[in-house]
């Protein structure tokens, strides 16, 4: 865990005679609640000695902070997540369904955030989030495969930068409802859906999109195989926002197996929706071409084989 840090900082000869708070504030660059919050916690110090919130500043003071540690991911060694590959750079594990990617709030545990950091212990202080735990990406809760993550900050900046630039193969497995004969292109900006804040919602007008501030999103596919009034899709995606195979599939009349939120039809035996991240190619580090597969977990397999 990476210890609390103490900046200090000089009141300026010329500036106004504030409350301490509101001093905290503008020299720190926080807002003045967080000011407040420090304060009361005892992390402000005013030429030494501790003050309350409405103390005077005065110019040429000496202002010190002691700032909480950041918030990181508790280490789980023992969590379930297999490690598909690993270097001085980036680890590269396969995420089981039903685990999150990382933590939402302090404290939360069961993520693959708090798995990898249990395993490699510099992940904690990697990342623009201290919960992040390095991830360079993540994936929904209930869907299985293949998850990045970077070892250090030049090997985060630099495969987020790939992501955000659109260079990265991210390939998934689908089953959805119905039979698709032809691969096809879905490109509609996607959006919270006003009706439900669980769903995200397609938007197909451009003005709507616009005012709303949908974020663009791009969805390839191409069939595989036909079963049983399913079809088993080959997915990319180039754009990577929340929810958004399942949200532009089940635009488009084919929402994915076992997926309730998008009114996917249940499959007998698949206790979560049909989605498997089953490959990952990108830039490496060390200059050389990456690229990772991930085979379907049993419980999609024998979904699939029952149909």
């Amino acid at each position: 865990m990476t210890p609390a840090e103490t900046e200090e900082r000089v009141v300026p000869p010329d500036a106004p005679a504030e409350r301490l708070d509101k001093t905290v504030a503008r020299l720190f660059g926080i807002s003045r609640g967080r000011a407040m919050e420090w304060i009361a916690e005892g992390r402000v110090r005013v030429d030494g000695k501790r003050a309350p919130k409405g103390a005077p500043a005065p110019p040429g003071a000496r202002i010190a902070v002691t700032k909480p540690p950041p918030d990181q991911p508790a280490p789980e060694p023992d969590l379930p997540i297999r490690i598909v590959h690993a270097d001085a750079h980036l680890i590269v594990a396969d995420k089981p369904a039903g685990m999150p990617s990382h933590p939402l709030k302090p404290g939360e545990t069961g993520t693959a955030a708090n798995a990898l950091v249990g395993r490699f212990r510099e992940l904690a202080g990697v990342g623009r989030s201290g919960r992040e735990g390095g991830l360079v990406h993540r994936l929904d809760t209930d869907t299985s495969g293949l998850l990045l993550a970077a070892r250090t900050d030049a090997a985060h900046a630099m495969l987020r930068a790939q992501f955000s630039g659109r260079t990265v193969e991210k390939g998934y497995l689908a089953l959805v409802a119905g039979e698709i004969h032809a691969g096809g292109e879905i490109a509609l900006p996607l959006l919270h859906d006003p009706r439900d804040p669980r769903r995200m919602q397609a938007a197909s007008d451009a003005a709507y999109a616009e005012e709303h501030g949908a974020r663009p999103a791009v969805t390839r596919f191409e069939p595989v195989e036909r079963r049983g009034g399913f079809t088993l899709l080959d997915v990319e995606i180039p754009t990577g926002v929340m929810h958004q195979i399942r949200a532009h599939l089940a635009f488009i009349g084919h929402p994915l197996a076992g997926d309730a939120l998008y009114g996917g039809p249940d499959l007998p035996g698949l206790s979560r929706h049909f989605l498997h991240a089953n490959r990952l190619a990108f830039a490496h580090p060390d200059g050389s071409r990456a690229r990772y597969e991930s085979a379907l977990p049993a419980d999609l397999s024998e979904a699939l084989r029952r149909l």
